[in-house]
């Protein structure tokens, strides 16, 4: 019989993949990834997955963007010229940036995604927002 593991410590092994089969994230060549079942510290996707897990299973889950990360928003795509950068700062693709959010707002993290002579374009949407993700998960222990 399953154990139902909501409220408990999970350590878990995980490799996470995209659509187009490429890793963008695993814990196998690090210490297994700790968290508590159900509480929201990690991805609601995620969270379900190993809730019905015994300690042994290994599982394979596809997360749907909206379980995720969320949708990709295009107004969260900014376009802004070099002087608004702090001196010395060069931004470069795949670099990522604390915004201040302006007036009243929270900070945020940019990621650059296009640099040319005139403007640097910055995304503030999660880097893998908009995409569907593909878990295995290997529960090691339950807590």
């Amino acid at each position: 019989m399953t154990e139902n593991a909501e409220n408990k410590t999970a350590k878990v092994h995980y490799t996470g993949t995209l659509a187009d089969g490429t890793v963008f994230d695993s814990s196998r060549e690090r210490d297994p990834f700790e968290f508590i079942v159900g509480v929201g510290q990690v991805i609601k996707g995620f969270d379900d997955a190993v809730v019905d897990m015994a300690v042994g299973d290994t599982k394979t889950v596809t997360v749907p963007s909206d379980e995720a990360y969320g949708p990709h928003f295009t107004e969260r795509v900014i376009e802004v010229d070099h002087g608004q950068f702090a001196e010395g700062v060069i931004p470069e693709v795949g670099m990522q940036l604390q915004s201040d959010g302006g007036e009243a707002q929270q900070p945020m993290v940019v990621t650059v995604t296009e640099v040319t002579e005139d403007k640097v374009i910055l995304d503030a949407n999660h880097p893998l927002a908009g995409q569907d993700l593909t878990f295995e998960i290997e529960l090691l222990e339950l807590v």
